[in-house]
């Protein structure tokens, strides 16, 4: 499946417990449709205790579906979908479909 979002883009969570935060992606796995978004999807990880690690509860953020997220604009503030458009030359490029913007 093609991923129309990419690292470094600004994302909305639409469906879960963080619904409606906005972040910012760190990841893309395109191959199982999955994005990391820096401060959504919050879990606890518990480190057992080894000879050098006294054990932990470590906070670390898990990937979210790419269904569940949609591509933000920061400029405006308003949430879009993003189409591809070929120009002259043969290349594509993302285009918002609210905005009509560039991405």
């Amino acid at each position: 499946m093609k991923c129309k979002i990419k690292k470094g883009d600004f994302v909305k969570v639409i469906a879960g417990n963080d619904k409606n935060k906005v972040g910012e992606v760190l990841k893309v796995d395109p191959k199982n449709s999955l994005v990391l978004v820096k401060g959504i999807n919050l879990v606890k990880k518990h480190r057992k205790a080894t000879q050098q690690n006294p054990g932990s509860i470590d906070i670390i953020e898990k990937p979210v579906h790419v269904s569940n997220v949609a591509f933000f604009d920061n400029d405006d503030k308003i949430s879009t979908k993003i189409s591809l458009q070929k120009i002259e030359d043969g290349t594509k490029q993302r285009v918002g479909r609210k905005t009509k913007k560039v991405y």
